[in-house]
This record gives structure tokens, sequence and C-alpha cells, in this order.
């Protein structure tokens, strides 16, 4: 029993002993910044690879607690994007006086997201996503100098604190409607009654806030802008990646009953989403808002996938995840390293980056083009499975809604790249370094964008995995 325990809470236990490692390391010893990047990195390194063995289905605490390899894998992609944001972190944490402080409100958050996806109890998903929320608060404040990043974690703090309002009021309507909070019994007790549809709307309303739906997106771009880039980049691809593995299995499995309902809701947002992210993307001139807004637009595609309601809905969504992990997190790490040295983060500042800086700016034109879905990279393949998904419900409007989005969403990310290759500027950014973690994070993710999007067999397995109805 004992034995079955720590298998089972395995990758949870390990995230629980590195942050009282990293806590005794602040206590106990004063190390650079420059070890303790080391030993934080190393660290997590071993928690994925120990995510890849020794692996086990079952459920713990009376079906509270449960794992599949399904699960598993979900864990292993937020360990994989844990890893590569703290490498390509790395210039940034070095200038920085709280370095352990940074890992220990990481992990967890990381450590909120693995209970939530292992969730098979209304309360235990509620507890796991408030722990998962409320450490990105005082993350988001970490550029402790500068007030915007104040403002941002305070914009995050009050949306969230809403988000979290409406869904916990959609959970005890939910109980009042059922009788029970347990996953596996939700199901057989609903049956479409007014009551349970106005508490899923509520619950949806939470789910939205969380992965910025529109039009529950207005928090995105200004925490976004103010917060540190791992910050950023963190809340873009680790963050809404977990509430979107656990919003899958949660339409597909608990609210199975009322996909008449949801599904119609989710025909209108998803094209709203998409609609309103590529249009206010286009009229950024703050590389991070306009990433911000990109991810917004992503979230729409994720969302047509989702519509299928089928196992190629379910495989897509994770699959898309996973190439969202490579292309945006090697994006991200470009204007990391950017803002990190000199501090720009306009998207005039990237105009003749090419003249100074080749490497860096093929990376970027990469990401881009995966993000925009140019084939042959991942995100071409990505969007491709998304949009199969949503056809196989037949909702060819929405399908020719977002494939003409796809459209659009090419003006504005070929316009970064123009900028990159093409513009002039009389002040270029000058030819930076690239320090050696940083270096490894971004051919994690080329090469990422590279194999998942070439090697059939990655979709292949994750569909193996995956349910539908």
């Amino acid at each position: 029993m004992a034995l079955d325990f720590l298998l089972l809470m395995k990758q949870e236990l390990l995230i629980t002993v590195i942050i009282f490692t990293l806590l005794l390391l602040k206590i106990g010893s004063d190390l650079s910044n420059a070890a303790v990047l080391n030993v934080a990195n190393g660290l997590l390194l071993l928690n994925l690879l120990a995510g890849t063995v020794g692996n086990q289905t079952g459920a713990l605490f009376n079906g509270m607690f449960f794992t599949s390899p399904l699960i598993v894998l979900e864990k292993n992609i937020l360990s994989l994007g844990t890893l590569i944001v703290s490498l390509q972190s790395s210039s940034w944490l070095k200038k920085h006086e709280h370095v352990p402080e940074f890992y220990i409100l990481l992990l967890c958050t990381l450590l909120g997201m693995y209970f939530m996806i292992s969730a098979g109890n209304l309360l235990m998903f509620y507890v796991g996503l408030e722990l998962s929320s409320i450490p990105l608060a005082a993350m988001a404040n970490f550029d402790l100098a500068k007030r915007r990043s104040s403002e941002a974690a305070m914009k995050f703090i009050l949306s969230s604190a809403f988000a979290s309002g409406l869904l916990l009021f959609g959970i005890s309507l939910v109980y009042g409607a059922t009788g029970t909070l347990t996953f596996s019994e939700i199901s057989s007790r609903l049956d479409g009654a007014p009551l349970q549809v106005f508490a899923f709307v509520l619950l949806l309303a939470g789910f939205a806030f969380k992965i910025s739906i529109v039009p529950f997106h207005l928090w995105t771009a200004d925490v976004y802008e103010g917060a540190p880039v791992a910050v950023t980049s963190w809340l873009s691809v680790i963050s809404k990646g977990s509430v979107l593995f656990v919003f899958v299995s949660v339409l597909y499995t608990v609210f199975k009953p009322l996909a008449g309902a949801w599904y119609n809701m989710l025909f209108v947002l998803s094209m709203v989403t998409i609609l309103i992210g590529n249009l206010f993307a286009i009229r950024q001139n703050n590389i991070k808002r306009f990433l911000a807004f990109s991810s917004i637009a992503q979230i729409g595609f994720i969302l047509v996938g989702i519509t299928g309601s089928s196992q190629p809905g379910t495989a897509s969504v994770v699959y898309f995840v996973l190439i969202y992990v490579f292309s945006n997190l090697a994006a991200f790490g470009v204007v990391a390293l950017v803002s990190s040295v000199t501090g720009r983060e306009q998207v005039s500042d990237y105009k003749g980056f090419y003249k100074t800086n080749p490497v860096l700016s093929w990376v970027l034109t990469i990401a881009l083009f995966s993000l925009a879905g140019v084939p042959p990279t991942a995100g071409f393949f990505g969007k491709f499975f998304l949009l199969m998904s949503g056809a196989g419900k037949g909702n060819y409007v929405l399908i020719t809604v977002a494939a003409l989005n796809m459209i659009i969403s090419f003006y504005y990310y070929l316009r970064i790249v123009k900028a990159v290759f093409m513009d002039a500027n009389e002040q270029p950014i000058e030819r930076l370094a690239i320090p050696v973690y940083p270096k490894l994070a971004m051919f994690i993710c080329v090469a990422g964008i590279i194999v998942t999007g070439l090697a059939g067999y990655v979709y292949d397995y994750i569909y193996s995995l995956s349910f539908g109805f």
C-alpha cells in the first residue's frame, strides 16, 4: 500500500522534496545565484526524468486523486516546459537577489497544477487551482523595483479572485443539483436541468478567466506586459496548458450529459476568441502584449478542437499544447534574453535584428512560423489536427472562420519577421552573447518544433492514450 502511494504520487512527492531542498538551501547556505541556478536546473531535470519511469495507474483517497498514462504525459509536458522556462530565464535570475524564492514559488505553482490534473473531485481540483494561482501573483511582482510589475500582480490577483469566486459558486451549485462532488458520480446525476446548466456556465466562466477566453481575457495583456518575461512565458504556456488539460477532461467526462449545451457555448466563444485575439494582435507595439493577444487567438483554435467531442479532440489538444510549449517558449526565450540585456521590449526594437543577431533571429522566426501554422513546422500540424477534430462534428462554419483567421494571423506574425530581416534601424539591438542555459533552451525548443511536426508517432502515441465520446 505504501509503495502504491509512493508510485502514484511520485511526481507530487518529488516536487515537494525539491521545494524543501531549495528552502533549506536558502536558510542554511550562502550559495551564489549561479550555484542556485545549477542546483535548481539539475533538480528540475531529475523531476522530468523521474516522470518517465515507474509510472502506475490507480486512485488514492477514495478517488479524490487518480493518475493514468495520459495524466502522466500531461504532467511531463508541464515539467519539460518548467525546465525550459528555468533555462531561458538564467540571464535575468543571475542578477536577481531572490533566486531561491522564485523557484519555490514556481514549484508550488507546478505542484498545484499536478494536483489539479489528477483531481477526481471538484474540491480537490479547486484546491489545486488555487495552489497554482496564488504564487503566480507574487511571481508577477518579482521585478520589485518596477511599478508596472506591481500593477500586473494586482490585476492578476483581482481577476483571479473573481474567477475563483465564480468557479466556487458553480461548484456549490453542482453539489446542490447533484448531491456529490466526485467526478465519476456527477455525470450519472446530470439531466440538463436549468440549475445544472447555470452551474456549468459559472464553471465555464471560471475556466475562461484562467485560459483567457474572450470576453474573460481583459487581464491578459496588462499582466503579460508588466510581469517579468520569465513569468509571462510561464503564464502563457504552462499555466494555460495545465488548465486546458483539466478543461478537456471535465467537459468530456464529467459534463458529458450537457454536451449539447456546452457545444453551442464553445462554438460562439471560439469564433469570438480567435477574431478578437487576431485583430488586437495586429495593433500591438509591445512584443509581450503582441504575444499575449497571439496566445488568446491560439486558445480560440484549441476551443475549435475541443468542440469535436471525440478521441481526436483530446489528442489534438494535448498535442497542440506540447507544440505550443516549444513554439511560444522559443519566442519568449529570445524576448527574455533581449529584455534582460537591453531592456527593450518594443516590436520596433527588433528592426534590423538579423544583422546583429542572426542566430536569435532564426530562432524567433521559426517560433513565429510555428505559431502561425506555416508548414512544415509543428504548429501547422497542430492546427490541422485541431481543425480536423472540429470538423468531426460537421461544424464547417466554425472551421471556415478559423481557417480565414489563420490567414489574418499570417499578417501579424510575418510583420515581426519583416522587421527582423528587412527593416532598417538606426539604433539596432547590439550583438548579444547567448549564455549556455538560454542556448540549450532554444535548442530544445527548435528541435521540438521540428521533431513533433515531422515525427508522426508523437501524435499517434498521444492518440493512443486519449479518451473521447
